[in-house]
C-alpha cells in the first residue's frame, strides 16, 4: 500500500499546469515580437544555431523536474510489513448527505464541504475504533466497509459528492438500513452510526427506523448542517454556479434544516444531537460519546510499517535538472541543416 507522510504539499503539483501555460504563452509572445521585428527569414539566419526544439526539450525536463520533487518531498511510503493487529474499540459506520440541498451556502462555503472537513477530524482523531462510511440521497451505499484504515477513509470521504449518485433526495432511513447491514450481525452491541445532514428527509419513515435500529444495538448520532432560516440550493454548469434550483411555480426552493426531525431520530437511537456551527466541540462531544461506549476486540491485517521513498524521487529529479544543465539552446554543428519540430532550415 502507498501513503504520503506529507499529504497537503501534494497541492504543490497545481504550480506545474500554470507553469506550463506560462511557459507557453512565453513562447508566444517570443515568436510575435520576431514576426514584428523584421523579415522572419532575415532573422533566422542572424541566429542560425538558436533551438526551439531543445529549449522546448528544456522546458519539458524542467517541468517533469519539478513534479517529481514535489512527490518526493511529499515523501510517498510503500507498505513493507503487513501483521494481525488486534485492538479494542466500536464500529462506527459514518453516514454523509450528498443530496444537492447540501450544497446550499448557508454555511461557508457550502454545507457539504463543511460536513466533510468535519467528518475528516472526527476521523483524523479517532484511535482503535474501525470506521466505515455511506454516502445517501435518493438512496444509500456503501461507499467503505468497515476498516480501521483512517488513510483509505479519508481518501474515499474526498471523493463524495452529488453526481455520484444516481437519484437525488434525502433517504435518511435507507441510510441507516444499509448502516444496519453493515456492522456485525453476530451482536447488539459496540455499534455507532453518525449521520450528518440537513434533516431534508423526502423518502421514508426515519425515526421507525432507528428505533429499529436501537432494537438492534445501534446507537445513532445526527449532525445538523444548515439553518433554520434555509437557502437556495445552487446549480452548477460545468463547475460555475448557474442559477438557483425552482419549483415547479417557478419559485425558488429554499432548503431548511429539520432540527427537530433529527432530535427525534438521535432520541430513539439513544444518540446525541449536535450541529456544526460549534466544529471543535462537537468533534470532541462525539469522541467523547463514542469513547464512552463499550468496546470489543477485534483483528485486523494491516501495514504497520512504511519505508520511504522520498529518495528515487528527489534523486530523479535532480537527475532531469542536470540533464536540462547541459542540453543547450543551440544546435550542434552536424544539425544546423536540420528542420526538426519547429527548428528552421535556412537556405544558404
Amino acid at each position: 500500500m502507498l501513503k504520503f507522510e506529507n499529504e497537503i504539499l501534494l497541492y504543490l503539483l497545481l504550480i506545474v499546469p500554470i507553469l506550463m501555460a506560462f511557459l507557453y504563452w512565453s513562447h508566444y509572445r517570443r515568436k510575435r515580437m520576431v514576426e514584428q521585428s523584421g523579415e522572419r527569414s532575415l532573422l533566422y539566419q542572424l541566429m542560425p544555431d538558436f533551438s526551439i526544439f531543445r529549449l522546448k526539450i528544456k522546458n519539458l525536463l524542467y517541468l517533469a523536474a519539478l513534479s517529481f520533487l514535489i512527490i518526493g518531498l511529499a515523501n510517498p511510503q510503500q507498505g513493507s510489513k503487513m501483521e494481525t493487529v488486534k485492538s479494542e474499540g466500536v464500529d462506527v459506520m459514518i453516514a454523509l448527505d450528498v443530496s444537492k440541498s447540501m450544497l446550499a451556502e448557508d454555511i461557508k462555503p457550502n454545507r457539504l464541504e463543511r460536513a466533510k472537513q468535519l467528518i475528516n477530524s472526527v476521523i483524523e482523531n479517532m484511535s482503535n475504533d474501525r470506521v466505515g462510511l455511506i454516502i445517501f440521497a435518493g438512496n444509500a451505499y456503501l461507499q467503505m466497509p468497515l476498516t480501521a484504515d483512517y488513510s483509505a477513509a479519508k481518501l474515499f470521504l474526498q471523493s463524495a459528492n452529488p453526481d455520484i449518485v444516481p437519484t437525488q433526495g434525502t433517504a435518511i432511513g435507507a441510510s441507516i438500513e444499509l448502516a444496519m447491514e453493515s456492522f456485525d450481525q453476530e451482536t447488539n452491541q459496540y455499534k455507532a452510526l453518525i449521520m450528518i445532514t440537513d434533516g431534508e428527509n423526502h423518502e421514508d419513515d426515519a425515526v421507525a427506523i432507528a428505533e429499529r435500529a436501537a432494537a438492534e444495538g445501534v446507537v445513532i448520532h445526527t449532525i445538523g448542517v444548515g439553518s433554520e432560516d434555509g437557502a437556495p440550493v445552487p446549480i452548477f454548469q460545468n463547475g460555475r454556479r448557474n442559477g438557483y434550483m425552482m419549483d415547479k411555480n417557478g419559485e425558488v426552493v429554499m432548503t431548511k434544516l429539520n432540527t427537530t426531525m433529527l432530535e427525534n431520530l438521535a432520541s430513539a437511537a439513544s444518540g446525541s444531537y449536535f450541529t456544526i456551527r460549534g466544529a471543535r466541540n462537537e468533534i470532541d462531544n462525539i469522541l467523547r460519546s463514542i469513547s464512552e461506549m463499550e468496546k470489543k476486540e477485534f483483528e485486523e491485517r494491516m501495514f504497520t510499517d512504511y519505508e520511504d521513498q522520498f529518495q528515487y524521487f528527489i534523486g530523479f529529479a535532480l537527475l532531469l535538472l542536470l540533464l536540462e544543465y547541459f542540453i543547450s539552446e543551440r544546435k550542434a554543428g552536424w544539425f544546423r541543416n536540420w528542420k526538426l519540430f519547429g527548428d528552421k532550415k535556412v537556405a544558404a
